[in-house]
């Protein structure tokens, strides 16, 4: 029989429950290191904001807000964009180059759906990246990356 302490566990417990604390100890380590990696391998977000849709000649003009607040400097980031009309329909397609984007920095681009009026536009859709260079990013990447909203009544998805 196993001697037992003042409170009543045994030597055999006591063992185990170090034994235990030694291996959580040992573990926290290298928990840390794999939770970031896995964080860090999709990479910062790119979050593309449309932010306001104004009247010019027989164009829209969009602006489009680029927030790189959290990640790297890309020398480009060429997407894919689709204006649909109130109805649902694909009334025109455009490719804008957003770059360069500054590391941790925010900007505004300015480009216009030409040939369509802004009443008439009724959603916007990131179709794709089309480029997206700098760093260690691929086009890939740089679309999983990709976050969109939209300020105004427009709706922007991706």
């Amino acid at each position: 029989m196993r001697e037992r302490g003042e409170n009543g566990c045994g030597e055999d417990r006591r063992r185990r429950v170090t034994r235990f604390a030694a291996l959580a100890a040992l573990a926290l380590p290298l928990a840390g290191p794999a939770s970031a990696q896995e964080g860090g391998a999709r990479g910062a977000p790119i979050k593309l904001q449309l932010n306001r849709l104004e009247a010019t000649g027989d164009a829209c003009r969009t602006y489009l807000l680029v927030d790189n607040s959290r990640g790297t400097a890309l020398k480009s980031l060429k997407v894919d964009l689709f204006a649909f009309d109130t109805d649902g329909v694909a009334q025109k397609r455009i490719a804008v180059e957003l770059g360069p984007l500054a590391e941790k920095k925010t900007s505004v681009k300015i480009f216009d759906f030409a040939g369509i009026a802004c009443p008439k536009i009724g959603r916007v859709l990131l179709n794709d990246v089309l480029s997206c260079e700098g760093g260690e990013s691929s086009r890939e990447a740089c679309l999983e990356r990709t976050e969109t909203e939209s300020k105004g009544s427009v709706p922007f998805d991706r």
